[in-house]
């Protein structure tokens, strides 16, 4: 089946989009605190149930898939014509989008991760030493942010893909003299 740009570009957005919603909802629903009781020698936190650890892991997973289709839509051969990777890595303004691109998907994904992971801790591990006086919780706005991380990395490779495709049409337009009509492009860009 082949895939056009519109669809891929589609896929990666709707991909993001969910991604941030999850995000969000899971940095609303997760509990504030844990109440200590006291017990011998030692403090149990009881966590209310929240979504936010399912929720979390869910925008983590869509976020890959957003970063997975946004790299397939930029290399997808469109209309049977195959590029080498090297072709789009002649335009600098595509590098750096590119390149950007997956840095705020990694980062996305570390500050969806990383308080999902903490607070499932929390939930599992329950028992703390009697000097414990506050019931410990992930750090607050780290899942929103993430989620506001997950929607630029989702933005950034939709301009990628743009820019992808303009290098295509000016590799397949101009063929060998693609690189100058690039480099004559970006030169003009830049004054």
């Amino acid at each position: 089946m082949a895939f056009t740009a519109t669809q891929m570009s589609l896929v990666v957005s709707s991909f993001g989009l969910v991604s941030f919603i999850l995000g969000i909802v899971a940095e609303n629903k997760k509990a504030q605190s844990g109440t200590p009781v006291h017990k011998k020698g030692s403090v149990i936190c009881i966590y209310p149930s929240d979504p936010s650890i399912a929720l979390g892991y869910l925008s983590f997973i869509f976020l890959l898939a957003t970063t997975a289709a946004g790299y397939y839509s930029i290399f997808y051969p469109y209309k049977g014509k195959f590029l080498s990777q090297s072709i789009f890595f002649r335009s600098k303004t595509f590098i750096a989008f590119f390149n950007i691109a997956l840095l705020t998907g990694g980062l996305g994904a570390a500050f969806t991760l990383w308080p999902t992971i903490e607070e499932q801790n929390f939930h599992k591990h329950k028992a703390y030493p009697i000097t414990t006086e506050k019931c410990p919780t992930p750090k607050i706005g780290l899942l929103g942010g993430g989620a506001l991380l997950s929607l630029d990395s989702t933005l950034l490779w939709l301009v990628a893909l743009m820019l992808a495709i303009n290098v295509r049409e000016d590799f397949i337009e101009y063929g060998d003299e693609g690189e100058n009509h690039l480099a004559r492009a970006e030169i003009s860009t830049s004054i």
